[in-house]
């Protein structure tokens, strides 16, 4: 067999592998999440982390000047040469998706995390209203407790480095409540591509590859605690978005500052909202009016800060990474973000852990 055939075929053979082991979670579970990974993700994040700049930004530029370079040189009569071209492009992918399934994304395919805490998922109206009703005394709570007015949206004074190194303590104080989760070696960065990413629609990621943990600095600071803590559960082998945004929850309130505590009960506060909507357009709105003027002004920030950015890039994004996670045994896709509603729902009915006095 020719050489130029080697890595397009390959690339159709880790298809079809990751087809079957996806039939396995026990064993990626055992052998990748719990084994491989946390090796490497321990060797990416001592290495990489004390360098004071994202070095998945390095390695992003330096990839689309070559792949730009590739094209530029191969313009004219591209389509000519479209098998060459092809196995090349072909080749070029199949590298980068064994290294993505080697150095993190496997870990799409282990066990959901509710199936190994022993929650359910699904929850009835009633159960979110009730919940719904918990969050909004709790974040009035915090929200006074920080401004002492009732009015006023709550302001960060914390810078973005700040925060990183504030991040870990609520990791720290909730393992005793999941001892699926261990988080050590933080490499958490703002990321040079803020910007791109404010018009892309994302508040952070995960580079795969280097295991830094991205965040975008430009968006209400409010939603950092949230965002940051939800991208170190990526960090830890997490793959579902759902499960991410639950842990991260998680973290941020269990964190003694409360500051993040309001991050992220202001952040659940305002999915159960959206979700009160999906199940029943307008229900929401009596809630709404229980909810500090404060709080909401939060939300609208949160909101314009988006909609500024709103265009078709954040629409075809939006597409093309529901389709992603679709087939990456997210089967919910983007909605996925929002199911954690259930985990928690199920989750505080289980050990009481939103305590709204």
């Amino acid at each position: 067999m020719k050489k130029k055939y080697i890595l397009p075929i390959f690339l159709f053979v880790q298809i079809i592998l990751l087809k079957v082991l996806a039939l396995f979670p026990e064993f990626v579970e055992r052998y990748y999440s719990k084994g491989l990974y946390l090796y490497l993700s321990k060797i990416s994040r001592i290495v990489l982390g004390g360098v004071p700049f994202s070095v998945a930004y390095l390695c992003y530029t330096i990839l689309f000047f070559f792949i730009f370079r590739w094209i530029y040189k191969n313009r004219i009569g591209f389509f000519t040469n479209w098998k060459t071209n092809g196995l090349t492009i072909l080749s070029f992918v199949s590298v980068l998706y064994f290294l993505f399934h080697f150095l993190w994304g496997i870990n799409y395919y282990r066990i959901p995390l509710h199936e190994k805490i022993g929650i359910e998922k699904e929850y009835s109206q009633e159960q979110l209203k009730a919940l719904t009703q918990k969050l909004i005394v709790k974040t009035n709570q915090l929200q006074l407790q920080i401004e002492k007015d009732s009015t006023k949206k709550v302001d960060f004074k914390y810078s973005e480095q700040k925060m990183y190194e504030m991040s870990p303590n609520g990791y720290d104080l909730f393992q005793n409540q999941l001892t699926e989760i261990e988080y050590k070696n933080e490499s958490i960065k703002s990321s040079l591509y803020s910007l791109p990413l404010s018009y892309m629609g994302f508040g952070g990621y995960l580079n795969p590859f280097t295991n830094e943990a991205q965040v975008n600095y430009l968006k209400p600071k409010y939603t950092s605690p949230l965002t940051i803590c939800h991208e170190m559960a990526h960090q830890t082998g997490i793959g579902s978005e759902s499960d991410c945004n639950f842990i991260g929850f998680m973290a941020a309130s269990s964190n003694e500052d409360v500051y993040f505590q309001y991050s992220a009960y202001a952040f659940a506060l305002n999915y159960c909202l959206y979700n009160l909507e999906m199940m029943e357009e307008g229900s929401s709105k009596s809630y709404r009016k229980l909810i500090n003027y404060g709080v909401l002004e939060n939300f609208n920030e949160n909101k314009t800060f988006w909609k500024q950015y709103h265009s078709f890039i954040d629409t075809f994004f939006e597409y093309f990474y529901d389709k992603f996670l679709k087939f990456n045994q997210q089967k919910d896709g983007m909605e996925s973000y929002s199911k954690f509603v259930g985990l928690l729902i199920n989750y505080d009915l289980k050990h009481n852990i939103i305590n709204a006095n």
